[in-house]
């Protein structure tokens, strides 16, 4: 079957689906001008450890190639025989998702990418980063590739301060800057004659970063391994995402613990133990989603905000967030640090050799399971730092002492000094913590919170500002942890 006829046969099949199902092409609600907030760190803190926010400066990180190069392959392709796929009966909407995302990414696939240059001779450059989107006209039942044209080298941006600038380069079509700039995140919102147009897939080119430091411009757009890749918006948030993003986390959670036991890694922490029984799935399952969480939309839309980050692991399952890249380059979705092979993963790798860790960085941090597996390493190593009393109240309440190692993943072992300290001043004992509850009506305190056990009941305190980062990412622990539970 050839492009063109490939082109119509999913267009019929779409059509149909959306006629025999009309609620699964409803619009989801417009598309809102979230950004990337960051909260500012009191403190500048220097570490190794994971968790760095994402864009926390404004601007993504750049995609190693070598990641691009290793995209994952879909099993719908260009060329699929489409006229043995039958669509019967009603059809619910996160099926219609997956058929119109499928169909995207098969357009997609053909578009070329025009690059423009400026200045001649030496002087030349490219002038930007050519970005096509698939739009798909719920009126008009019909597809529209839209080409828009991004600053190169990135901008530092910060929601509602300057606008983010960019070209389109479609005439006919308007577009509206939403979140991002990067790979993973970059997204735009679409109209075109009043009708807003849903973004069903992006094609987002990446470059070869040592090419692009020797300015050799040309070579840059040879070499360039453009990646057709969905960024969680909108237009595919749905319920049944929602769920099965849990279902699939946890799952792979289970899978690393148990690959771990299989191979009887030792505990540093807890000797004699395995590292297997160190940190339940549930705990670990929840810095998969707090690590593409950013605090502005948490605290803007609280559960709505894990909402958007579960639906995207439910739709896209073992591809979410692979090109999830931090402005100080942590990568992938528990979002691990490299710095020349001396980084946090490198450190991992050696200090638990009975994981059998993936060696490469790249490919390692990209793989959710391997980096999970990776993420309990750490876990491990960094309660094995902390004080005994600490370590000790750990393992008998490990879900609720789950926050110092959570301090830790996200700020090294400074944060948990600092908690400790702050714990301290607030009159909360190691032994008085208990799992987030409900604030008494009329006696609202301002979180973030830690919730202590009195003769009275449990009651939440706010912790005082240490870390306002760090402060906000164990907010985030304590509320994910209770959709998991």
């Amino acid at each position: 079957m050839n492009s063109l006829a490939t082109r119509k046969a999913v267009q019929a099949l779409l059509i149909l689906a959306c006629l025999i199902f009309t609620a699964a092409c409803e619009t989801t609600g417009g598309v809102s001008d979230e950004g990337e907030p960051v909260f500012v760190e009191e403190e500048s803190t220097p570490r190794e450890a994971p968790g760095a926010p994402m864009a926390k400066d404004g601007a993504e990180g750049e995609v190693p190639l070598i990641v691009a190069e290793s995209e994952h392959p879909e099993d719908f392709a260009p060329g699929k025989e489409l006229e043995e796929v039958v669509v019967e009966g009603r059809r619910e909407r996160h099926e219609v998702i997956l058929d119109l995302v499928s169909a995207a990414k098969s357009m997609l696939r053909d578009v070329e990418l025009d690059y423009v240059f400026t200045g001649k001779g030496r002087r030349e450059v490219l002038r930007g980063r050519p970005v096509a989107f698939a739009l798909w006209s719920e009126t008009k039942q019909e597809w529209s590739i839209v080409h828009i044209e991004i600053p190169r080298p990135p901008v530092r941006w910060k929601p509602g301060r300057k606008p983010f600038p960019f070209i389109v380069r479609t005439p006919g079509v308007s577009a509206r800057h939403v979140k991002g700039t990067g790979a993973e995140r970059l997204m735009f919102a679409f109209s075109k004659g009043g009708e807003p147009l849903k973004v069903y897939g992006r094609k987002f080119p990446v470059f070869d970063s040592a090419l692009i430091a020797k300015k050799k411009w040309r070579a840059v757009v040879a070499t360039a391994k453009p990646i057709v890749y969905l960024p969680s918006n909108e237009d595919t948030l749905d319920p049944l995402f929602v769920s099965g993003g849990k279902e699939f986390l946890l799952g792979t959670a289970r899978r690393a613990i148990e690959e771990l036991r299989l191979a009887k890694a030792p505990a540093v922490a807890f000797p004699g133990a395995l590292l297997a029984d160190v940190v339940p799935a549930e705990v670990i399952t929840t810095l998969a989603v707090i690590e593409q969480t950013d605090d502005g939309d948490f605290v803007k839309k609280k559960a709505a905000a894990f909402d958007e980050v579960l639906s995207h692991y439910g739709m896209k399952r073992a591809e979410a967030y692979r090109y999830s890249v931090s402005s100080a380059s942590a990568l992938g979705p528990m979002q691990f640090t490299n710095r020349r092979g001396n980084g946090t993963y490198a450190m991992v790798v050696r200090r638990c050799p009975r994981a059998r860790l993936d060696p490469d960085f790249e490919r390692g941090a990209t793989d959710l399971l391997n980096a999970m597996k990776a993420a309990i390493c750490l876990f491990d190593i960094e309660l094995s730092q902390m004080r005994a009393d600490i370590r000790l109240a750990y393992r008998d309440n490990k879900e609720v002492l789950g926050i110092f190692p959570v301090a830790a993943y996200n700020g090294g072992p400074r944060n948990v000094t600092k908690l400790y300290g702050v714990m301290k001043r607030m009159g909360v004992k190691l032994e008085d913590l208990r799992p987030p509850g409900e604030q008494p009506p009329g006696l609202q305190v301002n979180c973030p919170c830690l919730w202590k056990e009195e003769a009275t009941g449990v009651r939440p305190v706010a912790i005082p500002r240490y870390n306002n980062e760090n402060r906000w990412y164990i907010e985030k622990y304590q509320s994910i942890l209770r959709l998991f539970d």
